[in-house]
């Protein structure tokens, strides 16, 4: 089996953590015996200074022509002052536009090693585990009118029943494989939109009688998320509360250098880790690789249909943190404090002998 993969490393830290996480995908069709064939591209702030634009045709039909596209990060202070619609952000939403990618997936689980490393008690902590479903394509962010100028300024929140439709299915669709509970998301009590999203999710769930379906205002959702983040399976959020969301979610973990991500379409998928650019460390070995790598792992689970080597990975990760290996963001006292590359290898080591161990019916963590 062979497998096309835009990579789009981008700005700053990005080129560090997709080349850690190419390296674990190299792994992975090793031992499954894939191919994976790479095809890179620029985006952001690079592509802004070689072609003045942070997103060129030339990259979108590259991802158009792959299975799965891999980001790494965008934007950085250099660019800071472009217009809106050139700076490196400015490439991310269109080309979620253009992949026509409408649901985001951010998962929060907490490592058992790293437990301790969040600002959240323990036991408040403890067997956290769901996803945050963001709707993407639509909302605030893509609403017109918007505009401003020296008086006022204004944007548009606007939901089509399809956009709402859709991300709700799918919702209905992951909890049904995991804890069987949605908390769909919105602001209701004061805005029409958040009315009309909460109308068509009810409609949705008809559909799916087995799926228990909760309300929850954004801001109830905010202090819940951090107070009780064990009731949640999976949040169901609009463009701009999802934003919001998975940034506290991420935070509950301990750090957002842990944190992965998949923006899924019918057709297209992109997989990316949450954090940022981070261009004072850029270059200098102390970039966080885990979130990239356990992104790689979301591709092969939802693009290629591989959970085992999604699995795989992930145990990979959890059993390099129980050894003690940290990066600077996550780092705690009797821990080693490893670079970059260090840690990306511990991961790969790891995973080729989970792999074998599985192989051989002798695993343990």
């Amino acid at each position: 089996m062979r497998y096309k993969i835009a990579l789009l490393p981008g700005d700053g830290i990005g080129k560090e953590v997709t080349y850690a996480a190419v390296q674990v995908m190299q792994a992975v069709a090793e031992s499954f015996n894939i191919t994976l064939e790479f095809k890179e591209q620029l985006i952001g702030g690079c592509s802004y200074d070689k072609h003045q634009s942070p997103l060129t045709d030339e990259t979108i039909q590259a991802c158009y022509d792959s299975d799965a596209v891999f980001l790494g990060a965008v934007g950085g202070p250099k660019w800071e002052k472009l217009p809106h619609h050139l700076k490196p952000e400015a490439a991310l939403l269109k080309l979620r536009k253009s992949l026509g990618l409408y649901a985001n997936i951010r998962p929060a689980k907490i490592y058992d090693a790293l437990i301790d490393s969040s600002t959240l008690k323990k036991e408040v902590l403890d067997g956290t585990d769901f996803i945050v479903l963001r709707e993407l394509t639509g909302g605030i962010y893509f609403g017109e009118p918007r505009g401003f100028d020296d008086k006022r300024g204004f944007n548009t929140m606007v939901y089509s029943r399809e956009e709402v439709e859709r991300i709700a299915r799918m919702a209905f669709k992951f909890a049904g494989d995991r804890n069987k509970k949605v908390t769909s998301v919105d602001k209701a009590n004061v805005l029409e939109v958040s009315q009309f999203w909460r109308n068509i999710v009810h409609e949705v769930h008809k559909d799916y009688p087995d799926i228990l379906l909760t309300d929850m205002y954004v801001d109830n959702a905010a202090m819940q998320i951090v107070h009780n983040p064990k009731q949640f399976d999976v949040l169901l959020t609009s463009n701009l509360f999802g934003d919001i969301l998975s940034d506290i979610a991420g935070m509950i973990t301990g750090s957002l250098g842990m944190l992965p991500s998949a923006s899924i379409g019918s057709k297209y998928a992109l997989y990316e880790p949450v954090h940022g650019s981070a261009p004072d460390i850029a270059g200098k070995g102390k970039a966080n690789p885990l979130a990239a790598i356990s992104s790689a792992a979301m591709m092969f689970n939802y693009s290629f249909q591989m959970q085992k080597a999604a699995e795989i990975i992930e145990m990979a990760i959890e059993r390099t943190l129980a050894n003690g290996y940290r990066t600077a963001d996550i780092f705690s006292e009797g821990c080693e404090l490893v670079s970059t590359e260090k840690m990306t290898n511990q991961v790969i080591g790891n995973y080729t002998d989970i792999f074998n161990e599985q192989a051989l019916g002798v695993f343990t963590l």
